[in-house]
C-alpha cells in the first residue's frame, strides 16, 4: 500500500510548484469515507437524491483520482511542493469525473451516438485512472491494463485472435458503462470495503489492536513457543478484518517480530511466520481482504454461502501453521514469554467487552437480519465507537479526534482499492467486449485437454504469477475473470473454482520471487527477504495443497451432507498434523529422513477427502491407520526412552 505522501525533493524546487496540500488529501481522503458511509446508511435515498448507481461510483472515482494526483509523485521521490503539472491532471480528473457523474444518464442513453464531448471525456478518465494507478502501486498492474486496452484495439494483427474494436467505442465501453470502469468490482470497493477498512480503523485507534494483541499473549504466552502463537492467534484476529497482508503484517509484526526474535526464533523465521499469518487473514471470513464480498457479486450467491465455504480451508491454514510453530518451539527449545510481560486475559476481557460485541452483533446483522455487509459493519462501528466513548479502553477514550483520524485513514487506506478495482473494471471490460475471456477459457481447458489435474497445475502457477506485488482485490477480481472460467467450464463447482484462484493467488504474497508480505516481514526483523520467502513457503504450505483437495472434495467446503464433512474434516486435521511434523522433522523427537517421509505419505493419505474420487477412501482409511501407528510407535519409543533414562539416573554411583 502507499502510504505516506511521497515528494519532488526539496533541492530542486520549481518556480511554479505549489505548496503541498496535505489538508486538502486529507479532506478528500475524509470525504471518500463519508461517501462510502453514505451509501452504507442509504443517506442520498433518504434526502431525495435518486441517482444512477454509476453516477455515485464516478463521483468516488474522481474524489480517488484528484486525491491520487495530489498524493503520489510522478517519480519515486516525496513530495515537499506540488508540481503545477500535478495540479493541472487533478484539476483534469475533477472536471472529467464530475462531467461524467453529473451527465451520466444522458451520455449511456446516447452511448451509441459517440458524441464528442462522452468520448472526450472517457478517454481522459481512462487515461488518469491508469496513470494514478502507476503511482499507486507500480508499473505491474498499470502495464497489465495497458496491454489489455491495447489488444481490444489491435486484435486483428494477432493471429486467431478476432476483430478490434475502434478507440471511439472500446473508450465509451470501458468508461461508462456498467460492465466497466464503474463495473462491480469498484462498486463492491466504494460500498463495502470502505465499510470494513472504517471498522478496522475504528478498531486500530480505539484500541482494539493492542485488545486482540493482549488477548493473544494472555492465551498464548505461557506455551512453549508462546511468541510465535502470539503472532499467529494475533495477525488471526486482526487479519481477518483487515484489507492487505502487508498491512498486517506492519501492524502486528512490529509487536510480534521483536518476542519472536526475543524468545530465540532466527530473524527469518520469525518474520515467515508473520508473513504467513498475515496472509491467512485474508483467507479467513468474515472479511477475507474484502474478497469475500466479490465472490458473493460475482456468483450471485449470498455472502453467508461464501463464509460457510471458506471456514474449513481458513481453520486449516492456521491449523498447521500453529502446529508448525509449536513443533518448531519443541525442537529448538523456544520457551514461553516471559510471565511478568503476560496481561491478565479477565482484565482485559473486562476492558474491551465490547470489540467482541461488535463482531457479534456484525455476524447477527450478516447472518440472521440478513443486512447488507456494509449496513451490518456499519451497526458494528457503532457498538464499538459509543462504549469507547463511554468508556475508553485502557484509561483512553475514544474522541472526536479519533473518529477524525479513522476517516481520513480509512480514505487514505481504500484509496489504492479504489483505483486498482477501476483499473481491474478496464480489464473485465475488455474481456467482454473483444471475446477475450472467452478465448482464454478456451485455450487453458485445450491446454489442459480435458484433464482437470493438469488445468488446476496450469493455473496455480497463473495465478501465482498475475498475483504477484498486487492487494487481494486486485488479485481476486483478475484472477476470477481470467482463470476461474476455466475451471468452471471442466466441472469444477462455482464457488470452489473461485476460492481456488483466491488461494493461489495469494500464495504470491509469500512465494518467491515477489513475495510482498513476506519481504515486508523481512524488513522488519532485519533478516534476508529471499531466505524468509522460502521460509514462509515451507511454512504455508496447506494453502498449495488444500484448494487441490476441495476443488475434488467439496466436502472441505461443507457442501455435502452432515456426516461425510465431518469425516472429512477431521481427517484432513489429522493429516495435515501429520505432514506438519514431516515439514519440521519434529514429532515427540527428531525424524529422520525416513520418518519424515513416513509421516509424509500418512499425512497426504489422511488428507485426501474420501470421496476427492474412486478409491479415495481406502487411501483415506490407509493414511489415519498408517498415522495412528506411528504415532504410537513414536509416543511407546520416546515414553521407553525416557524410563530408561529415568532409571539410569536413579541408579546409586
Amino acid at each position: 500500500m502507499s502510504g505516506a505522501p511521497a515528494t519532488d525533493g526539496p533541492s530542486s524546487p520549481r518556480k511554479a510548484a505549489l505548496p503541498y496540500p496535505n489538508r486538502l488529501i486529507d479532506a478528500l481522503g475524509m470525504l471518500l469515507t463519508l461517501g462510502g458511509v453514505g451509501w452504507a446508511i442509504d443517506a442520498y435515498n433518504r434526502v431525495g437524491l435518486a441517482i444512477y448507481d454509476q453516477q455515485y461510483l464516478a463521483a468516488m472515482l474522481t474524489i480517488g483520482l484528484v486525491m491520487a494526483f495530489l498524493k503520489f509523485p510522478i517519480r519515486g521521490k516525496e513530495k515537499q511542493r506540488l508540481p503545477w503539472y500535478d495540479a493541472v491532471a487533478a484539476v483534469v480528473a475533477l472536471a472529467a469525473g464530475a462531467y461524467l457523474a453529473v451527465y451520466y444518464p444522458t451520455i449511456v442513453d446516447l452511448i451509441y451516438l459517440r458524441s464528442a464531448d462522452s468520448v472526450a471525456v472517457s478517454v481522459l478518465l481512462i487515461v488518469l485512472l491508469i496513470e494514478a494507478l502507476r503511482r499507486a502501486t507500480g508499473p505491474v498492474l498499470c502495464i497489465l491494463v495497458t496491454v489489455f486496452i491495447a489488444y481490444a484495439l489491435f486484435a486483428n494483427y494477432l493471429p486467431g485472435s478476432g476483430l478490434a474494436t475502434d478507440w471511439q467505442k472500446l473508450s465509451l465501453a470501458l468508461a461508462a458503462n456498467y460492465t466497466g470502469i464503474l463495473g462491480l468490482p469498484i462498486k463492491v470497493a466504494t460500498t463495502i470495503v470502505i465499510a470494513f477498512v472504517l471498522f478496522g480503523q475504528v478498531l486500530i485507534n480505539s484500541g482494539g489492536m493492542r485488545f486482540f494483541t493482549d488477548i493473544a499473549m494472555a492465551l498464548m504466552g505461557r506455551f512453549r513457543g508462546g511468541s510465535a502463537k502470539i503472532a499467529v492467534l494475533g495477525s488471526f484476529l486482526f487479519g481477518s478484518i483487515s484489507g492487505s497482508a502487508v498491512a498486517n503484517v506492519v501492524a502486528t509484526g512490529i509487536v510480534t517480530i521483536p518476542l519472536m526474535n526475543k524468545a530465540g526464533y532466527p530473524a527469518h523465521k520469525a518474520a515467515a511466520i508473520e508473513a504467513v499469518a498475515s496472509t491467512g487473514g485474508q483467507l479467513m471470513p468474515p472479511v477475507m481482504g474484502a474478497a469475500a464480498f466479490l465472490i458473493a457479486e460475482f456468483l450471485e450467491i449470498s455472502y453467508a454461502e461464501v463464509v460457510i465455504a471458506a471456514i474449513v480451508p481458513g481453520l486449516l491454514y492456521y491449523v498447521a501453521l500453529f502446529i508448525q510453530t509449536d513443533l518448531e518451539a519443541a525442537r529448538e527449545g523456544i520457551p514461553p514469554v516471559d510471565p511478568e510481560t503476560i496481561p491478565r486475559a479477565g482484565p482485559t476481557l473486562r476492558a474491551g467487552w465490547y470489540f467482541p460485541l461488535a463482531f457479534a452483533i456484525m455476524l447477527i446483522g450478516l447472518f440472521y437480519l440478513n443486512y447488507q455487509p456494509d449496513k451490518a459493519v456499519m451497526w458494528a462501528i457503532v457498538a464499538v465507537i459509543v462504549p469507547a466513548a463511554i468508556f475508553g479502553f485502557e484509561g483512553k477514550r475514544f474522541r472526536f479526534r479519533q473518529l477524525i483520524d479513522s476517516l481520513r485513514e480509512t480514505g487514505h487506506g481504500a484509496l489504492d482499492l479504489i483505483l486498482i478495482t477501476g483499473a481491474a473494471g478496464i480489464v473485465i471490460g475488455v474481456l467482454a467486449i473483444s471475446g477475450l475471456g472467452y478465448q482464454l477459457t478456451l485455450g487453458l481447458v485445450r491446454v489442459g485437454q480435458g484433464h482437470l489435474f493438469v488445468l488446476l497445475f496450469l493455473s496455480a502457477i497463473v495465478c501465482i504469477i498475475l498475483g504477484m506485488g498486487l492487494p487481494t482485490v486486485g488479485v481476486y477480481v483478475l484472477l476470477a475473470a481470467l482463470v476461474a472460467p476455466s475451471l468452471v467450464e471442466l466441472g469444477v463447482k462455482p464457488i470452489a473454482a473461485h476460492l481456488y484462484v483466491m488461494y493461489f493467488g495469494m500464495m504470491s504474497m509469500i512465494t518467491p520471487p515477489i513475495a510482498i508480505a513476506a519481504f515486508a516481514a523481512a524488513s522488519l526483523a532485519k533478516a534476508d527477504a529471499m531466505r524468509t520467502g522460502f521460509t514462509a513457503t515451507r511454512f504455508g504450505w496447506t494453502a498449495f495443497i488444500v484448494p487441490v483437495l476441495f476443488v475434488y472434495s467439496p466436502s472441505l467446503l461443507l457442501i455435502g451432507d452432515t456426516l461425510t464433512i465431518a469425516v472429512a474434516f477431521c481427517t484432513a486435521v489429522f493429516g495435515v498434523g501429520l505432514v506438519c511434523c514431516a515439514t519440521v522433522g519434529y514429532f515427540l523427537r527428531p525424524l529422520g529422513v525416513i520418518g519424515r517421509l513416513l509421516f509424509a505419505a500418512a499425512g497426504i493419505g489422511a488428507l485426501i477427502p474420501a470421496n476427492a474420487f474412486h478409491g479415495g477412501e481406502l487411501l483415506d482409511i490407509a493414511g489415519v491407520i498408517a498415522g495412528v501407528v506411528l504415532v504410537a510407535y513414536e509416543y511407546v519409543t520416546v515414553t521407553r526412552a525416557r524410563a530408561v533414562a529415568a532409571d539410569e539416573l536413579a541408579r546409586p554411583g
